[in-house]
């Protein structure tokens, strides 16, 4: 069987300047697929690496006559590109099992499944066996009734079968499928986080324990964590290291697991010594760093130099709205242990609630000033499909704007209570206008001894962020 994975041209998130990930949902399909099924023949055409529009990619796939082609989506606001790319799959190989998955399909299966012909079936959930068993129903002309976690079009009629559980051992996973694209390597960047250095992501764990209103992760992995071992994790940074030249890693974990998993992990990484040379960046809660500032000294000797915390806001009501299980006080005490051990800490902040003003929204303005982290990124509750947010903002009509484009975070698809959507989105600006436009806070960025700080401040510079997030409005 000839199955072609499609990365489609899609734009990228401009708040983060200019980058360019590798696709890395589609590399570990297509690793556990050539596992599985060593007989096929599998491409990836990642459009980006490639330089392709849709053009490019409509004659890369007639050239490849696939049997079945896959297409990645790892956003809402990305849909209807993945939809797009299964109508230029179709065009050049009619007969071509087209599939996708992810969390905003896997949410909206069904409906996608009826508003969409081009699209034959939707792995929900986790999908590496789905994917193997789909593209083996199709070999041997097999019901795809028979493969769970699966929604699929047969006739006029849409079929979800049951779903299929979790993989008990991610350690049991090929690693990630980078000599598919070993061609386009050098040319994935990140230039604000990472520079010039090669930079790959790798996955350490999928899911999460807990159940943040807003997050589209709790339903997709079912509210649960699974961990590689240390020993894997490890394992595969030297896999990315020795083969493809890895300098920065993106550890890609919706929540990294401090505590004693972590030490062990930062053990074997400077038993290995990697830390000497591979940095790596995480995202994590900010009570996990709050209590393991014993554990931040070994965590930077392991090389880690960059943690993403979820602060979200200053409110201890707005954090129990969202169901973070956190307080503003371990905001502080994660930011201040972080930047003490020489660990760059950046902060996200979330605004748009129903409950937010221009009041409260400046008062969150005031915290962040307050808690000073070396970056932060301000965004808008946007409500994903999949998320309790979502749910409830759809029976109580709260959204005004249904175009999936938009769901991004920067883009106001819903009002608050007191504030209208183009007032939330003004808001936004302003916040990102009170923390980046601060001339002294720009002067000790640029100054700062922080190589990252440093750097990300003289790029910011040269971005002119403010004026595009001043287009939005």
């Amino acid at each position: 069987m000839r199955v072609v994975f499609v990365e489609p041209p899609k734009e990228f998130w401009f708040v983060m300047g200019e980058y360019m990930p590798p696709p890395l949902a589609a590399l570990q399909l297509a690793a556990y697929l050539e596992a599985e099924r060593p007989g096929d023949e599998i491409t990836v055409i990642d459009c980006q690496a490639e330089g392709l529009d849709w053009a490019g990619l409509e004659r890369r796939l007639d050239a490849e006559e696939p049997d079945v082609v896959a297409v990645s989506s790892l956003a809402t606001c990305n849909a209807y590109t993945v939809v797009r790319a299964m109508e230029t799959a179709k065009r050049v190989a009619p007969d071509a099992l087209t599939i996708t998955g992810g969390q905003h399909f896997t949410a909206l299966a069904e409906p996608n499944l009826e508003q969409h012909r081009v699209i034959d079936a939707i792995a929900r959930g986790e999908g590496e066996r789905t994917l193997v068993e789909a593209v083996e129903a199709r070999e041997t002309g097999r019901s795809l009734a028979e493969v769970k976690g699966l929604s699929f079009r047969h006739g006029d009629e849409v079929v979800s079968t049951s779903p299929r559980p979790l993989m008990e051992d991610l350690d049991e996973l090929p690693m990630p499928g980078y000599h598919l694209v070993e061609e386009h390597v050098g040319r994935y960047h990140f230039r604000m986080m990472a520079g010039g250095m090669r930079y790959v992501i790798i996955e350490g764990s999928r899911g999460c324990g807990h159940s943040c209103t807003f997050c589209s992760q709790c339903a997709f992995w079912g509210s649960q964590q699974r961990i590689k071992s240390p020993g894997r994790i490890a394992d595969e940074m030297e896999y990315c290291r020795d083969r493809f030249g890895a300098e920065f890693i993106w550890l890609t974990d919706d929540n990294f697991s401090l505590g004693p998993r972590g030490d062990r992990l930062f053990e074997e990484l400077v038993r290995r010594g990697l830390g000497d040379e591979v940095l790596w960046f995480v995202q994590a809660r900010v009570d996990d760093v709050a209590r393991s500032g014993a554990s931040l000294p070994m965590m930077r000797r392991a090389g880690n130099e960059w943690v993403l915390l979820g602060v979200e806001s200053g409110s201890p009501e707005m954090l129990a709205a969202y169901g973070k299980g956190i307080d503003p006080g371990q905001s502080r005490e994660a930011v201040r242990l972080l930047k003490e051990n020489g660990i760059f800490a950046q902060a996200t902040l979330i605004i748009g609630h129903r409950g937010d003003t221009r009041e409260s929204i400046g008062g969150l303005r005031g915290f962040v000033d307050d808690l000073d982290p070396d970056l932060a990124i301000f965004m808008i509750l946007t409500p994903f499909p999949g998320t309790r947010l979502y749910d409830e903002a759809a029976r109580r009509g709260w959204i005004e704007d249904w175009n999936w484009a938009n769901y991004d975070m920067v883009h106001a698809v819903m009002p608050t209570e007191t504030l209208t959507r183009q007032e939330v989105q003004q808001e936004l600006y302003d916040c990102y206008r009170g923390f980046y436009g601060s001339l002294p806070r720009q002067l000790r960025g640029v100054l700062s001894l922080n190589k990252f700080k440093r750097r990300t401040y003289r790029y910011l510079a040269s971005q002119q962020l403010l004026r595009q997030l001043r287009g939005l409005i």
